[in-house]
């Protein structure tokens, strides 16, 4: 494969991969109730309002911020391997292909901060669960827990939309591998993945995933 196509190819899977993180900021800014992530956020949001309010579900509140703090924990750990994995494997091309830039440079790189924005988002995550934790096991009619109510609201929305950045980051390293490995099929796969996460990420009255 010719040097011109290859680097077409890496360029159109980067494209892609671009497009969609654009597209997702504009729906987020002009009509976030398009979006999966942003109605959930505000039903996290609700949800701990609606705990705040009852007497006797700080067990309930405790256990259902730690499943989520567990969950964002795996995932931050799995980003944590690969990153230390890829860079343990790229260092010694990424060292000799500084001087000149090369299409199979431009995806190490690609794939260093993909997975690289998944670790700060999950640790981050994990950060705003722990904090939203303390303040769910509070007692619901004490004055520490009305005074931080407000506080745990803002720390379960920031955590959910944390956590759903760092996920999609990781699986938006399958079409970088992809053309790793085969250059031609890094656009094929950036369409299928980008596809896939869009039917995800759209929020429709009969339910959403994502």
């Amino acid at each position: 494969m010719s040097v011109d196509w290859t680097w077409a190819s890496v360029g159109a899977t980067l494209a892609v991969l671009g497009l969609y993180e654009a597209l997702l900021l504009l729906l987020r800014r002009w009509r976030p109730q398009r979006l999966a992530s942003a109605r959930h956020a505000g039903l996290r949001e609700e949800w701990f309002r609606v705990v705040s309010a009852h007497k006797g579900s700080e067990v309930l509140a405790v256990q259902t911020l730690r499943n989520s703090l567990m969950s964002a924990t795996m995932l931050a750990s799995t980003a944590a391997l690969a990153l230390m994995g890829t860079v343990t494997l790229a260092a010694p091309s990424l060292h000799d292909d500084l001087a000149s830039l090369s299409p199979r440079l431009v995806l190490e790189l690609a794939l260093l901060v993909l997975l690289f924005a998944s670790l700060v988002s999950t640790v981050m995550a994990v950060r705003f669960y722990n904090h939203a934790g303390f303040i769910g096991g509070m007692p619901v009619e004490s004055e520490a827990r009305a005074r931080w109510t407000a506080a745990g609201v803002r720390y379960v929305r920031r955590a959910g939309v944390l956590y759903g950045v760092g996920l999609r980051q990781l699986v938006l390293v399958v079409p970088v591998v992809s053309a790793m490995l085969l250059s031609a099929s890094g656009p094929v796969a950036a369409l299928l993945v980008v596809a896939v996460l869009y039917s995800l990420d759209r929020f429709n009255d009969e339910g959403a995933e994502g």
